[in-house]
């Protein structure tokens, strides 16, 4: 369990470590958007992306049985 742990946010910081090496500018676009969205619409983003993160990790489990 703890391996899986530990898996998951190896492979979530190498993501993001990715987007800021290939993209640094998107980056900085993205959160002057993410800025001047409201704080309503950004809790629906990260709603949505959690919910997105619990189908990934439900389907990987499922493939991995």
């Amino acid at each position: 369990m703890i391996e899986t742990g530990l898996l998951a946010i190896g492979l979530v910081l190498i993501v993001e470590g990715l987007v800021y090496v290939l993209a640094p500018s998107l980056v900085e676009d993205l959160l002057t958007t993410l800025r001047n969205l409201p704080k309503g619409k950004r809790r629906t983003i990260g709603l949505y992306a959690i919910g997105v993160g619990v189908l990934f990790v439900w389907g990987a489990k499922i493939i991995g049985s």
